[in-house]
């Protein structure tokens, strides 16, 4: 099942004639402030995979998206109620469920995904980040979080410094002709990726100390860390689906429904220790009807079957602590709710 906004009926229609509902019937009421992070985005400098194929290697990409999309949505916007789901197939897909992200307006949900949004340009665009030589605070809080994962992913995983036409895509985000051209002369002789990085901070480096003379050349010329920093952000900065966030009419898949196409479980990830989600051992309907059959074999002979169907099917599976993280988001969100309603009683006097 997919799940939308809530509506409310502004005409009163009876059940036989749904067919006859149009859109200014219904009124919006409210939604989920949700976001979809889709690894097709990033086939442009995916070296592992393309289209709906994914491997270990690239998966670090959605772990760096969680890490760095929840951080800005509870350190720079305030919600306390954020889930994240793994989509079955490729991606993953965050829930905002605070009272203040649910009543959001249209072009407040495009004001929020705007401002998570950093990597833009299409397929044509060569340089799709461009920094400030002081960046937002939650750009270096992002910038952070992707120099942890920068080297083994980026430089070792997917290898983009490994051969001339991997690292000339690199050289092209480099401003200046000049240091371009040097580094490409240099770049070669070079036996590491991380030799190659180097000498790339390096030459920029060396650039913008030689500028540091003229005011307007200081002014017009970014420092070697910002350059680092855009490459390094728009190889592994999150690429969100804004469409996703924003539409009134677009649907999400639902937690724990399965994927029409790998019949995966979309369960939700415990953020906390998302670095050890492994999305290829998400169960799938078939697994999770196989662990019941095999749990059933293996405690056949245990004391009698009332025992037996106190313990629930699902703590019989591999989908067990993946309803625990859900557990602890909703009962998070009814400690919120129930805090409000009684601070409404409390103010109408109604007990």
């Amino acid at each position: 099942p997919e799940v939308g906004y809530t509506y409310q009926q502004l005409l009163s229609i009876q059940p036989r004639d749904h067919k006859s509902y149009t859109s200014n019937m219904m009124k919006p009421l409210e939604k989920e402030l949700v976001f979809d992070i889709d690894m097709t985005d990033y086939d442009d400098i995916r070296s592992c995979c393309q289209n709906a194929d994914i491997c270990k290697k690239c998966w670090p990409l959605m772990v760096i998206a969680i890490q760095i999309i929840d951080k800005a949505l509870e350190d720079d916007f305030g919600f306390e109620h954020r889930l994240w789901v793994y989509s079955g197939r490729r991606g993953v897909h965050c829930w905002v469920a605070d009272p203040s992200a649910r009543s959001l307006t249209q072009s407040g949900r495009s004001a929020v995904a705007e401002y998570l949004s950093l990597v833009k340009g299409g397929e044509t665009s060569v340089k799709k980040v461009s920094l400030q030589d002081r960046p937002h605070p939650s750009i270096q809080r992002a910038i952070s979080t992707v120099k942890s994962h920068f080297h083994q992913f980026a430089l070792e995983s997917q290898d983009i410094l490994g051969c001339q036409q991997s690292w000339e895509k690199v050289l092209a985000l480099i401003p200046d002709d000049t240091v371009r051209q040097s580094i490409s002369d240099e770049i070669a002789k070079q036996k590491t990726a991380s030799d190659r990085w180097k000498l790339i901070y390096d030459s920029l480096q060396r650039d913008y100390q030689s500028k540091m003379g003229s005011k307007v050349a200081r002014r017009n010329h970014v420092t070697a860390a910002t350059t680092c920093s855009e490459i390094m952000l728009q190889y592994c900065y999150p690429r969100l689906d804004v469409n996703v966030s924003t539409g009134v009419n677009h649907l999400l898949k639902s937690p724990f429904c399965a994927h029409p196409k790998t019949g995966k479980v979309c369960v939700p990830i415990d953020v906390t220790d998302v670095e050890n989600f492994d999305p290829f051992t998400v169960p799938s309907l078939r697994d999770l009807c196989q662990e019941l059959d095999s749990f059933e074999v293996e405690h056949h002979d245990e004391n009698t079957s009332a025992e037996k169907k106190r313990v629930k099917d699902y703590k019989r599976t591999s989908l067990n602590k993946h309803i625990r993280v859900f557990d602890k988001f909703l009962k998070k969100l009814e400690t919120t709710w129930r805090g409000k309603l009684i601070e409404k009683s409390d103010s109408t006097g109604n007990f």
